[in-house]
């Protein structure tokens, strides 16, 4: 086709809305990393000597929580990776760049906080069943230190920008982990004032719902978006609705959007315009109100006047249904002014 007028031409100017390579919330990435280093080495600190503690006692749920924090530590390296290679500019094979390793690394803290979930959800129920002697006092002032140090590492991460799906997945871990910790203490004071050692195990259960939470909602996010599901806040029917709905717009189809990375969507679209309109000023339109009410700024939209598209493939008529035969397999519904046909 001749007559299009592709949205990467590069003649918007000012209106033209590639420009997202910035931080969401005005963040410095180096802040970023710095907050989550210091995170980092809090948690790397405590975990070595949980571990010792852990085993001195025989308390699962120490052993349970020095796992987890395990988990934390790999989550934060996971996300400075990941934003070290996402902020690496776009070439190559990589038009994107490399701005999902941090949707990788999301997926990774969710299956670890899943499989880490079973491991201890096994040896608390076996415990239950034959419990074996816990020093309450060890575990009660270690899961008390363990609660200041996670405070302190969540409150690091909760500076640097949780926009990100990987900075969210670490905060998520260590958020989890102060809740175990909670737990932990209290099956600690449990176990000292009345002997009653199952309350380790029960806390280590505890500890297995949060994890299976927090795993399950990381997991099911970055699969969306590896999925190429549009974000979950936006409906596309009505995208398409509202896009068919601005004058002179007659039709819009192969309507596509997905998640590029944490809060970047990106919109594609071909869209038939009556033969008086202006398919310039019609795109130039469109992705003002894209921006304005959805905050889509990456749009590719394919503007045609719609005889040109019907001329230009020149088998007008010839689908069921009298559909403009833009391409062979047409992608999604179709949207049209008037009743539409979805």
């Amino acid at each position: 086709m001749t007559g299009h007028d592709h949205a990467h031409d590069h003649d918007e100017g000012p209106d033209h809305g590639h420009g997202h390579a910035g931080h969401s919330h005005g963040v410095d990435p180096d802040a970023d990393r710095r907050w989550l280093a210091i995170a980092l080495a809090l948690i790397g600190g405590f975990m070595a000597v949980e571990v010792v503690i852990g085993v001195m006692a025989q308390s699962l749920a120490l052993i349970s929580d020095a796992a987890h924090m395990l988990t934390d530590a790999v989550s934060i390296v996971l996300a400075l990776i990941a934003m070290r290679l996402a902020a690496r500019p776009a070439r190559g094979g990589f038009t994107f760049g490399l701005k999902r390793a941090e949707i990788l690394s999301a997926q990774a803290n969710g299956l670890t906080l899943l499989l880490l979930a079973l491991w201890l959800a096994y040896e608390a129920v076996r415990r239950l069943i034959d419990p074996p002697q816990v020093e309450g006092g060890l575990v009660l002032v270690t899961a008390l230190a363990g609660i200041v140090v996670n405070v302190g590492a969540a409150w690091c991460i909760s500076r640097a920008n949780r926009s990100s799906l990987a900075v969210e997945g670490a905060y998520q871990h260590i958020l989890n982990d102060l809740f175990a910790f909670i737990g932990t203490a209290v099956a600690g004071l449990i176990v000292l004032t009345t002997g009653f050692v199952q309350a380790d195990a029960i806390a280590t259960l505890v500890v297995v719902v949060l994890m299976v939470k927090a795993g399950y909602g990381l997991v099911r996010e970055s699969g969306r978006i590896f999925l190429e599901a549009a974000p979950a806040h936006l409906d596309p029917d009505a995208v398409g609705d509202r896009l068919v709905g601005h004058p002179p717009v007659t039709e819009v189809h192969d309507l596509h959007i997905w998640t590029i990375t944490s809060g970047q969507a990106a919109l594609s679209a071909h869209v038939l315009v009556a033969p008086e309109g202006d398919c310039h000023a019609v795109r130039r339109e469109l992705e003002r109100m894209l921006e304005k009410e959805y905050g889509i700024t990456h749009t590719t939209l394919q503007v045609d006047h719609v005889q040109e598209a019907l001329l230009s493939v020149g088998r007008a008529g010839e689908e069921p249904g009298g559909r403009d035969p833009h391409c062979a397999d047409a992608h999604g519904p179709v949207h049209r002014e008037g009743p539409h046909a979805h």
